[in-house]
């Protein structure tokens, strides 16, 4: 019985990574490698070079936002593994986004952990589809997985002592989700914005959309979330958002506060407002 069941999820593994790789698209130059590191207290990134993945680990279990690439997968294992916590201790499984790059994992890590998958209601679709729902990319195809828990704005996702809010922050994906929470070190505390995303992406159409009429209205609304946020830690779904390459090398000559960026987060959010209203302005004249 032990033997069957073990052929069969490692056919399960197998299936999922096959069709993957038969209809996924892929950036291979944003899947390398780096070391992981502990941002504060807490909360590590196990992402990639440019794709940003983080984990979240208490008492009962740890949460991973972001499992990316279903190819990213293997490499946040082990990013999990050489901070010394065990992949299969991951309960929990958010995304910051419904596009391959950060969400095509999501079967696959679910598959190897057994963790409970929580999207934004919006998201869902994209998420159970493989993809076959977006309003944009035809070609954005993962394995399809069910949605254990449907978020909605404003809800909580507890663990061990860490409360995460999911904020929606629509218009990259119907679902986008900033995440919010508060992470304690000494006697300070901090609070973190991990963005989803405020990008409008090259052909993204903000009038006249029959497959998303209320993009540009969407837009409006996170750029109003974005900009209520209290934020000491700067963090976001690629690392490029809030300079995570110069900051880790801060980080590396020992200044614990190199991800402390409240300035860095504001001029962050009014650079991609002000893109955002030019693109609409550029939509709106045609």
């Amino acid at each position: 019985m032990g033997d069957t069941g073990a052929m069969c999820s490692r056919l399960s593994v197998a299936s999922i990574i096959f069709i993957g790789l038969l209809f996924g698209s892929y950036t291979r130059e944003w899947n390398q490698p780096i070391t992981p590191y502990r941002v504060v207290s807490n909360l590590y990134y196990v992402g990639t070079n440019y794709l940003a993945s983080f984990l979240i680990v208490t008492p009962q279990g740890s949460i991973l936002i972001n499992p990316d690439y279903q190819e990213s997968v293997p490499l946040i294992r082990r990013s999990v593994e050489k901070l010394g916590f065990r992949f299969s201790d991951i309960k929990i499984i958010l995304i910051s986004h419904a596009h391959d790059d950060h969400a095509a994992g999501c079967a696959l890590a679910q598959k190897l952990t057994g963790a409970k998958l929580m999207v934004m209601d919006a998201d869902v679709p994209e998420i159970e589809s493989g993809g076959a729902n977006d309003f944009q990319y035809s070609n954005m195809r993962w394995p399809p997985v069910h949605v254990d828990r449907v978020l909605h704005d404003g809800d909580r996702v507890e663990l061990g002592g860490v409360a995460l809010t999911a904020h929606l922050t629509p218009g990259h994906t119907k679902g986008c989700t900033t995440w919010t929470c508060e992470m304690k070190e000494g006697n300070r505390s901090y609070h973190v914005v991990i963005v989803g995303s405020p990008n409008v992406n090259t052909g993204y159409k903000l009038v006249g959309n029959k497959l998303y009429p209320q993009i540009a209205a969407d837009y409006e609304k996170t750029f109003r979330v974005l900009k209520s946020l209290p934020c000491d830690i700067f963090l976001g779904a690629h690392g490029s958002y809030y300079n995570m390459d110069e900051k880790l090398k801060r980080l590396r000559r020992g200044d614990s506060q190199a991800f402390v960026d409240p300035s860095g987060y504001q001029a962050f959010i009014q650079d991609r407002e002000q893109a955002f209203r030019a693109e609409l302005a550029k939509q709106e004249k045609q």
